[in-house]
């Protein structure tokens, strides 16, 4: 298994694992049962703050969208011999900045306004983290700039 495929099979895990715990705190919202945190933070405080909310929508949802379309188009690219589009690369590396900066601000939300954690959007953020290193590291900032070139 070449490098490129082995990143392509990691992210589309990652994209996985991203969508599962976005749903399991959806699940836990819909159902209104509390939201146990494995290591004692008060993850059902959070989840159902003020800031539990972005444009009207649950955060959770658009990290379910966000994580389904990672998880789909790394599934689509495992599948893809050859070079991508020239549009594709950039707008992973955009995607996953946005996705990363949006985590980080709802983990400062959560130390600095909140003072409660959650451990399920830690691992999220985590999990967001991965995904931007990884897109990054394999299509290179310069991806970016062809967005912008044309």
């Amino acid at each position: 298994m070449t490098s490129d495929i082995l990143i392509r099979v990691i992210l589309l895990l990652l994209g996985i694992t991203g969508f599962l715990v976005a749903k399991h705190i959806r699940n836990h919202k819909i159902k209104n049962t509390p939201l146990v945190c494995p290591i004692g933070f008060d993850c059902n405080a959070v989840v159902h703050s003020d800031y539990s909310r972005f444009l009207g929508m649950p955060v959770e949802i658009f990290g379910m969208i966000y994580y389904a379309l990672i998880s789909a188009l790394y599934l689509y690219l495992l599948f893809i011999p050859g070079n991508l589009p020239a549009i594709l690369p950039g707008s992973l590396v955009i995607v996953s900045f946005f996705a990363f900066a949006f985590s980080m601000y709802l983990i400062a939300v959560q130390i600095f306004i909140l003072k409660k954690g959650c451990s399920w959007c830690i691992v999220s953020a985590f999990i967001c983290l991965l995904i931007f290193i990884l897109t990054t590291s394999t299509y290179h900032l310069s991806s970016v700039a062809l967005i912008f070139a044309k």
